[in-house]
C-alpha cells in the first residue's frame, strides 16, 4: 500500500484559519483523505510555519502526533490554503486533525477537525439481516446473496433497503450488503454456513443409506431367484 502525505502550499498566517472540509469528515478505506484549510492574515503578519497533527477522537490520555511541517512564505498574501493528503487510508488515520499556524512572533492559532472511517455491518436476528452503516449521510442500501440479486423466494427487502427478511430456511450462504453515497461505497458480507451444511450432509448421508438399502435388496432377490 502507498502511503504519502503532502502539504500544498504553505504560506501566509492570519489571524484565524479554518478547516473547509464539512465535519465530521468520512473516508473509504484505501482511499485518499484529503483536508483543507484556510488560512487569513493582516497586512502586516506573517507565516513562519503550518503543523498538521492528529490524536485520537477517544482515549484520557491521547498522543497527538505530527504528520507535516511547512515553512512560511511571503507576508503580502492576505487568503491562502494549506493542505494535507492521506494516500490509503485506513481505521489507525481516524482521529481529531488539527493545523496550527505559528506567525512570526511566535504565536498560535489552531482548528480542527474530526475525520472517521466509512464502514457498513450487517445485524442478524433470527430470519432478519438489517445493513447498517456505521457512518455516512444519504445512504443507499443494496443486497446480494452469493453474488446474485435476491430473488422474491429468498427473501424481501424493506423500502429503506436497510433490512432482509430471508424466507429460506434453514439461512446458509452468503449475504453482503452494500452501502454507498457521494463519498464512495462500502460493503460488508454476512456468513450463515452450519445449518446449512448439516441439513446438505444429513440428507447426503440418507440418501447414501436409501441407495445402499436398495442396492442389498435387488442383490438378495437376485440371490434367490437363482436359488
Amino acid at each position: 500500500m502507498i502511503r504519502s502525505l503532502s502539504t500544498v502550499p504553505c504560506g501566509l498566517l492570519s489571524m484565524s484559519v479554518h478547516i473547509i472540509n464539512e465535519e465530521p469528515v468520512h473516508v473509504i478505506p484505501g482511499s485518499s483523505l484529503v483536508l483543507k484549510a484556510r488560512i487569513d492574515q493582516g497586512p502586516l503578519e506573517a507565516v513562519s510555519m503550518v503543523t498538521w497533527e492528529r490524536k485520537p477522537e477517544t482515549g484520557s490520555h491521547p498522543v497527538r502526533v505530527t504528520l507535516a511541517t511547512c515553512p512560511g512564505r511571503s507576508p503580502h498574501v492576505e487568503q491562502q490554503e494549506t493542505t494535507l493528503e492521506i494516500n490509503g487510508y485506513s481505521r489507525a488515520d481516524s482521529g481529531v486533525y488539527a493545523v496550527t499556524v505559528t506567525d512570526h512572533t511566535g504565536a498560535n492559532i489552531t482548528a480542527y477537525c474530526i475525520v472517521r472511517e466509512y464502514g457498513t455491518d450487517i445485524n442478524v436476528s433470527h430470519s432478519v439481516l438489517v445493513c447498517g452503516e456505521a457512518w455516512g449521510t444519504e445512504p443507499h442500501f443494496s443486497w446480494l446473496y452469493e453474488r446474485a440479486a435476491i430473488s422474491q423466494t429468498l427473501g424481501r427487502v424493506s423500502k429503506d433497503g436497510t433490512t432482509l427478511f430471508v424466507m429460506k430456511s434453514p439461512i446458509c450462504g452468503h449475504f453482503t450488503c452494500t452501502v454507498s453515497n457521494k463519498l464512495g461505497y462500502s460493503s460488508a458480507t454476512y456468513t450463515a454456513g452450519t445449518g446449512c451444511c448439516f441439513s446438505v450432509c444429513l440428507l447426503c448421508m440418507y440418501v447414501g443409506f436409501g441407495i445402499g438399502l436398495f442396492q442389498a435388496i435387488q442383490n438378495n432377490r437376485r440371490r434367490h431367484k437363482k436359488e
